[in-house]
């Protein structure tokens, strides 16, 4: 058993537990980021290494899995876990600049925020997969509520309202599942739903869509998505950072639960009918909203929330080209959104005074040029414009949901709505300048601070020049999620054998 796979859960979780009890906000600083680099280091070694083979599976106790807790590192888990870790030594080093002396224990909810989402990309139980999600929440409002603020504050109530909802549908779903498969564990779940009696499909189906109804709310996809603006547009710059990631738990849970767990199960044509045309309507929305936005960090919000549906629209597909896509954009476009909220921090402590972040005329800031080109790197990334990987993402998304037109003219337009967006943004912060003296931070954009920011920006320059191998990546990360066979043999083992897998929807059952 190789027990390594372990260890992205347990390093946070046990670094976490030791924070707490460290008073010196060096050896936190020096404790933490130790931590998230092992962790990167590890993630990407799991990438280079294992995740391109067959699914590992870490049974802990040695308990079989239909019984015990499973991890399964697979290509996807690892892919994940990497972008996670790279985005969290990039918001800790930002961070390390005195965001984390607001809050004595800063370090420690970071660390448990990481633990929460390595376990929902490892898990292979649903149960776990519940833990793992109140995990990251409440991890998250703790991280939203830093620095203080009315804003945060509010933000963090209909976070924690929305999202508490979501966990009760969650346990209901589960339970649901349980009655009907007598598991919760993903693969040996599947293979039951798959030979449910008729009796019990419309039990199926319910706990289907609850489920999914819930992954959906924490990708934040309409109309469940109005708190994610919000919350990520008032959060402190490495914890909005971290947030980037968070809504694409949402997508790749509904990837992972929807295709085995329910792939072969009756709810299949269920599932496939919500998720994609939620995505297209969440980014149509998202691009209105950033249109509309009247601060940087309101911006960057907006464009998380069009980040995670693009991912959307490809998982919606539950096809190899259109999840493989969508995992494949979501990379610099997680990196690039990451360094756009870091930047939206440094923009509001250049300028000072009341012009912070907002999109509106002000005095020239200190050290303008560093940040328009930072900038630059971050709007061309985040929009999908060549020449960065992300574009290639695109591409590959448009090419992933096949000949629909209302799927192609949603992301076109919307993709031309957020350049438009940038652009403006872009020209009222470094170019419409008043005359006034700037009463701004002259460190604020020093290469010491906005070295995480360079760092994200050079993960985006690597994934573009090593696009190929990254794609191929991908598709075959993908298509071991899409097409599980091998993942459920990996996992059962001699107990998947005399089953039989019964797919039988006729015509009058699908929606």
């Amino acid at each position: 058993m190789n027990h390594w796979i372990a260890v992205p859960f347990v390093l946070p979780l046990v670094t976490a537990c030791i924070l707490v009890f460290v008073r010196s906000l060096t050896a936190q600083r020096v404790l933490s980021m130790a931590s998230a680099v092992g962790l990167a280091a590890m993630s990407l070694t799991m990438c280079a290494t294992r995740g391109d083979g067959p699914a590992e599976v870490y049974a802990m106790g040695a308990w079989p899995a239909h019984l015990g807790i499973v991890f399964v590192l697979d290509g996807l888990a690892a892919l994940m876990l990497a972008l996670a870790a790279v985005v969290a030594v990039a918001a800790l080093a930002y961070a390390s600049r005195g965001w984390d002396s607001r809050s004595r224990h800063f370090h420690a909810l970071f660390q448990v925020q990481l633990t929460g989402l390595n376990g929902a990309f490892l898990t292979g139980d649903l149960f776990n997969l519940f833990v793992c999600f109140e995990l990251m929440l409440i991890a998250s409002y703790a991280l939203l509520s830093h620095g203080d603020g009315s804003a945060r504050l509010r933000a963090g109530f209909h976070y924690v309202a929305v999202n508490l909802v979501g966990s009760a549908v969650f346990l209901i779903a589960v339970s649901i599942l349980y009655r009907v498969g007598g598991t919760l564990n993903m693969a040996d779940l599947g293979v039951a739903l798959a030979n449910a009696p008729d009796a019990d499909v419309p039990w199926v189906r319910a706990g289907a869509l609850m489920l999914i109804v819930v992954f959906l709310l924490k990708a934040a996809a309409f109309p469940l998505h109005l708190w994610q603006p919000a919350a990520y547009g008032s959060a402190s710059a490495p914890a909005a950072a971290i947030f980037a990631v968070l809504t694409k738990v949402g997508a790749y849970a509904t990837l992972r639960v929807g295709s085995i767990v329910f792939g072969a199960s009756a709810a299949a044509p269920w599932i496939d009918a919500v998720v994609q045309p939620l995505a297209l309507i969440t980014l149509a929305v998202a691009a209105l909203g950033a249109f509309s936005a009247t601060t940087l960090s309101r911006l960057a919000a907006w464009l998380a929330l069009g980040s995670s549906a693009s991912v959307l629209v490809g998982v919606g597909t539950f096809g190899v080209p259109g999840a493989s896509a969508a995992f494949f954009y979501a990379l610099p476009s997680t990196l690039a959104l990451a360094a756009l909220f870091l930047l939206a921090d440094a923009v509001a402590q250049a300028r000072g005074g009341d012009w912070q972040d907002r999109l509106q005329r002000a005095p020239k800031m200190h050290g303008a040029t560093a940040l328009a080109l930072w900038y630059f790197v971050a709007a061309v990334a985040v929009s999908g414009l060549p020449p960065f990987a992300a574009f290639l993402g695109k591409a590959l998304l448009l090419e992933g949901v096949g000949p629909d037109p209302l799927a192609w003219t949603v992301i076109l337009v919307t993709s031309l709505l957020n350049v438009v967006a940038l652009a403006r943004a872009g020209s009222r912060l470094f170019w419409a300048t008043a005359d006034e003296p700037c009463p701004g931070d002259e460190r604020a954009a020093s290469w010491e601070r906005l070295t995480p920011v360079a760092m994200l920006a050079t993960g985006i320059v690597v994934l573009t020049f090593q696009a190929g191998a990254v794609q191929g990546f991908t598709q075959r990360a993908a298509q071991r999620v899409v097409e599980p066979a091998g993942y459920m043999e990996s996992v059962l083992g001699a107990r998947l054998r005399g089953w039989s897998i019964r797919v039988d929807v006729s015509e009058e059952d699908k929606p």
